[in-house]
Formats: structure tokens, sequence, C-alpha cells
């Protein structure tokens, strides 16, 4: 039971600060939601970074890893709001955002990630 809260916690408080960079972020008029793809960058290299500490020397306990990386990460990042972001582009036929959008989105989560590790080693 004690996991199930550690991830509610962290994720609600990852929810939270991806609907604030959202709100400030993201704008109708200027195409591309950076929001998002800031929240999804971010929390790709977090991700990277925390389970590159947890796996270094075992510097985060499992709950913490958690709490840090399912909870907080997973809140905060959101393939299901990329995927309508994406969904609306291509619907509006503004198909060159959304190419740079989603390749910009893949290459840049990858890299994040990897360089959390990097970072983190």
């Amino acid at each position: 039971m004690k996991q199930f809260l550690l991830v509610f916690i962290g994720g609600g408080f990852g929810s939270m600060l991806r609907f604030a960079l959202g709100k400030f972020l993201n704008n109708p008029q200027n195409g591309i939601p950076y929001g998002t793809f800031a929240a999804n960058v971010i929390g790709s290299l977090l991700i990277g970074l925390i389970l590159g500490f947890a796996a270094k020397n075992d510097t985060l306990s499992s709950n913490q890893t958690l709490l840090l990386a399912t909870g907080f990460c997973g809140g905060f990042t959101t393939f299901s709001t990329f995927a309508y972001e994406n969904h609306v582009l291509l619907k509006s036929g503004d198909f060159m955002t959304f190419a740079i959008y989603t390749i910009a989105s893949f290459v840049l989560g990858f890299l994040a990630v990897f360089f959390g590790m990097y970072l983190a080693k």
C-alpha cells in the first residue's frame, strides 16, 4: 500500500507541474506545444538522472525511485497529450510543425535519457 501512495503523491506533483508548464508555455497560435515538449524532454532527462543515480551505487531506495521516477516523472511527462496534439496538428494540415514536433520530441527525449544516465555515472 505504501508503494501505491508514493506513486500517487509523486504523480500528483508531476501532473501539477506539467499542467503549470503547459499553461505557461502552450499557446495555440504558435504551433508547437512548447509546454508538453518541455515536460517530455525535461522528464526524460530527470528519469535518466534518477535511474542512473539509483543504478550507480544504490544511492536511492526503491521507495525513492518509485516516488521520483514512476510517480513524479510518470505524472510530469505525457504521451497521451503528445499524441492528441499531433492529431490536432495533422487535422489542421500543419504537416511541417507535426514533423518537427514529433521528430524533435523523440530525438531529444531519447538523448535526454541517455544524457541523464551519462551525468549520473
